[in-house]
């Protein structure tokens, strides 16, 4: 059965919430791409749990956030959505831009997690390569530098996405201009704040990830106490996208 989506109010900011399935809670975090609506992975995974798959604010279909200037914001704000739901130390999925927050919000509440999968997270300083500017590039070119096989891109949105979806990226990016932008996609913070977090986590990358090099995944594995990395062969930075049954397996056999 198809997840539904609800409107919920968390600090007076609409926002939708996707959930479906049955079983442990699963909180699951978007990218800086925005919400792609149910897509597979929410899918399999609602097989085995609740899946609870909130846009973040200020992302194409939630109101804006005027005052946020940092992914933390936005990391407590879900933090206020998880108490407002009441979702008992779910476990959360943070893909890419929302493996940053989820991050964020193991380091402010680390109790408020049973575990954590970060895929492809942005949040801290690769010590090798950087990562990839989006707004050097245009915002179609910044997706399709997600997949390892373009064709895969094509096959999801069209070679030429329409306009709805551009203008969805395009708010994305407007957002992430607001919170992310100096330094870009990483926090000074963060990697002595990890130091302290001992939340069970599952690193994965895409082997050919050419937006957030794979050195990142490696300094996550060293900060975080308990962590290990998996990388997903044939990828790029959207596995959620490309390999959604991999990933899937990977989180059902972490969680």
């Amino acid at each position: 059965m198809p997840g539904t989506e609800k409107v919920v109010e968390i600090a007076g900011l609409k926002v939708p919430v996707w959930s479906g399935g049955s079983g442990p809670t699963l909180l699951v975090l978007h990218g800086d791409t925005g919400q792609n609506g149910w897509i597979p992975l929410y899918e399999r995974l609602s097989k085995r749990f609740t899946v609870v798959a909130p846009t973040h604010p200020g992302y194409a279909g939630a109101d804006i956030p005027e005052w946020a200037r940092h992914p933390r914001d936005i990391a407590a704000l879900q933090q206020w959505l998880v108490r407002d739901l009441k979702l008992n130390r779910p476990a959360v999925l943070g893909l890419g831009f929302g493996g940053w927050i989820a991050a964020e919000m193991a380091t402010l509440a680390p109790q408020a997690f049973g575990k954590m999968v970060l895929v492809g997270a942005m949040g801290v300083k690769p010590d090798k390569g950087d990562i990839l500017d989006q707004f050097l590039v245009h915002g179609v070119d910044y997706v399709r530098a997600g997949f390892h096989d373009v064709a895969k891109f094509s096959a999801l949105f069209g070679a030429q996405p329409d306009l709805d979806q551009l203008e969805a990226w395009e708010i994305g990016r407007e957002m992430t201009t607001r919170i992310a932008w100096k330094p870009y996609m990483f926090s000074h913070a963060l990697p002595p704040l990890l130091r302290g977090c001992d939340v069970p986590t599952l690193l994965v990358w895409g082997d050919d990830d050419k937006i957030v090099p794979r050195s990142a995944g490696e300094l996550y594995a060293r900060l975080l106490r308990t962590a290990r990395l998996e990388v997903v062969a044939d990828c790029g930075h959207l596995v959620e996208l490309e390999q959604p049954d991999k990933l899937a397996a990977l989180v059902e056999a972490f969680l």
